[in-house]
């Protein structure tokens, strides 16, 4: 009787958003299955103001003894990036010691500027990396949660002053930057243009220029933030052998980690904890997404949702209260969690315990990018079409499907190789993906065979379930090994860039690929977006495998009435294939016409099928 009693709350529940317009608590926001991601790393995207480029004291961080180097200053937006800079070559240090120096000048006004590139893409979601005001370049190292970064906004010196005049542990005193108000401004704009936007944050840890981390280091024990972090030990003068110790994000000492509470079990064999936070960080945190979400209490002007970064790190106890508190300020606001390795780098976490609706709607779908590598590339760890079928099979079985309709369909990212070097490269997925660590790790331009591979894996992933991701730049053809070699600044069509080395790590005379905007990765990108916008079908049609033998792959997605049939031929041989019901059809990749059942598909090619209308 009681199980009846709460399915009978939750229908009326549902029924009441429903006639209210809003998304139910539990459930995803409606707009994220018809998503199509473009994740943008402001400081490599575009410099649209020169006049706000960082100096040396922007990007220092103090207590790590990390300065910019003599000399120091902001690197040529179409530099060799194999190559060093003069005060980098001045150091003496190996090239990869350098690269976490390098700034390029992107900021807010970039974004700006190219809103409309965007568009004519046909982007409609923007998932924006760390922006809070922060010394790194990656600003996971938060200074200030609640202010976007001075150096992208137009007025560096004037925002110092504004941060400076506030209370940071006081929301009523904190103030609008000029920073802080032209990320209002793109937000507005992008709005305009039917454009969702969310940020990147990391609840986890701040940097160790963080306001209240300062008052630590100076105040020490006697400091009212002390229990906000999880420190081991104090400085004590009267006993030298008592050093200030304290636990940094794995390890590292420039991210020290917000302190956990209330743990009442372990997170063990890829499942969260049951925990939470610091009541005092708790509650500041809570002051920031209010702000994001709601500007001055305006949630028409605020963001559209959140990327949580290392989610796995905070409990559960957390994520369920800050859902609460987020859908409590915007009902559509959308959550996805970065719920990534549970052990590198063999397995990916579970997901299913973070999408049951009461902490994400979705997360970065890594988990069936890495069986797509398997079978779409060419690697050391091929897969056959059963194989991967049974492996993403294994994947969605895990969710609910409204959850699986809005998972972020992830594959390249800041934290990844771009997907042309990933898929030039026969290593394990994201192991050994840099040529320090692989001196046999290929840098440079692929070879047309992966160029092709690569658009199979994009049929795929833009006529799946799930909403597909572009990491900025994909678009544009660029490649890129692992972090920090995927962070290059974008490849604009109106540059001229230095070629670029090709055998940047290996001994021997050097040669060069030139860099460039690719046009035709472009209009492809392109195609797969309209296809997708132009079939809602893509969006929410359910989905069905036909066949899965070999490297051949077909399968269907329909809603009833509307159907989409794709093939695939993923081998390097001419392939036939049998599919009745076909002839008659339009190929909307080629835009030809089907004529009979079967048909031979070309070495690495596809079709994606618009079947005719059912009448009932």
């Amino acid at each position: 009787m009681k199980r009846l009693f709460i399915a009978l709350l939750l229908l009326l529940q549902a029924t009441v958003f429903a006639q209210s317009g809003k998304t139910a608590f539990d459930q995803p926001p409606s707009w994220a299955k018809t998503a199509i991601w473009y994740q943008i790393f402001v400081e490599r995207f575009n410099n649209g103001d020169s006049k706000n480029d960082p100096g040396p004291a922007d990007i220092a961080i103090p207590p790590m003894k990390q300065m910019a180097p003599p000399g120091w200053s902001v690197t040529a937006w179409t530099h060799n990036w194999f190559e060093p800079e003069d005060w980098a070559r001045a150091t003496a240090l190996p090239f990869m010691d350098n690269l976490q120096y390098r700034r390029f000048g992107g900021d807010l006004q970039g974004v700006l500027n190219k809103l409309d590139y965007l568009q004519e893409l046909g982007i409609n979601a923007i998932f924006i990396n760390p922006i809070n005001d922060a010394p790194s370049l990656h600003k996971y190292d938060a200074r200030s949660y609640h202010h976007v970064d001075v150096n992208f906004g137009p007025d560096p010196g004037g925002d110092k002053l504004i941060i400076s005049l506030e209370n940071p542990a006081d929301p009523a005193s904190w103030r609008w930057t000029s920073a802080d108000k032209l990320f209002l401004k793109l937000v507005e704009e992008a709005h305009k243009r039917g454009m969702k936007v969310i940020l990147d944050y990391s609840w986890n840890h701040t940097g160790v220029m963080f306001w209240a981390w300062q008052d630590i280091l100076k105040n020490q024990s006697a400091s009212v933030y002390k229990d906000w972090y999880d420190i081991i030990s104090f400085d004590d003068p009267k006993t030298p052998e008592n050093e200030f110790k304290y636990r940094g994000w794995v390890g590292i000492e420039s991210l020290p980690e917000i302190k956990k509470v209330n743990i009442t079990s372990k997170r063990e064999n890829g499942h969260p904890y049951e925990g939470d936070i610091n009541a005092g960080a708790k509650q500041h945190i809570f002051a920031v997404t209010k702000r994001w979400l709601a500007p001055d209490g305006d949630n028409t002007k605020g963001i559209d949702g959140f990327r949580l970064d290392v989610a796995d790190q905070i409990g559960l106890v957390f994520w369920r209260d800050w859902r609460k508190f987020v859908r409590s300020i915007q009902p559509e606001a959308y959550l996805v969690g970065e719920i990534w390795w549970e052990q590198w780098p063999e397995k990916l976490m579970d997901p299913s315990p973070y999408t049951k609706g009461d902490v994400f709607d979705a997360v970065m779908f890594y988990q069936v990018y890495k069986p797509a590598r398997y079978f779409f590339a060419r690697n050391n760890f091929q897969i056959d079409a059963r194989q991967f079928r049974d492996s993403i099979e294994f994947q969605w079985n895990r969710l609910r499907p409204e959850n699986l309709y809005a998972m972020m369909n992830v594959a390249s990212s800041h934290d990844a190789p771009r997907l042309l070097t990933d898929f030039y490269n026969p290593n394990k997925y994201k192991y050994r993906a840099l040529p320090r660590d692989d001196s046999a790790y290929k840098t440079g331009k692929p070879d047309a065979e992966t160029y092709q591979r690569l658009k199979l894996y994009l049929v795929w992933s833009f006529t799946t379930l799930g909403a597909p991701q572009i990491w900025n730049g994909e678009e544009m053809g660029m490649w890129g090994e692992d972090d920090p070699d995927c962070r290059k600044p974008l490849w604009w069509k109106e540059f001229k860039f230095d070629a670029e080395y090709r055998n940047n790590y290996q001994p021997g005379e050097k040669t060069y690929d030139p860099v460039c905007f690719n046009q035709e990765q472009f209009d492809f990108y392109k195609k797969l977006i309209h296809i997708r916008k132009s079939y809602p079908v893509l969006n929410n049609g359910k989905f069905e495998f036909l066949l899965a033998e070999g490297s051949k792959l077909v399968y269907k997605r329909s809603d009833g009435k509307n159907e989409i049939i794709v093939m695939i031929n993923a081998g390097v041989v001419p392939q036939a294939f049998v599919v009745h019901g076909i002839s008659g059809c339009t190929d909307i990749l080629s835009n030809k016409l089907i004529s009979g059942d079967s048909n031979v598909l070309k070495p690495l090619s596809a079709m994606i099928l618009k079947m005719p209308p059912r009448v009932k």
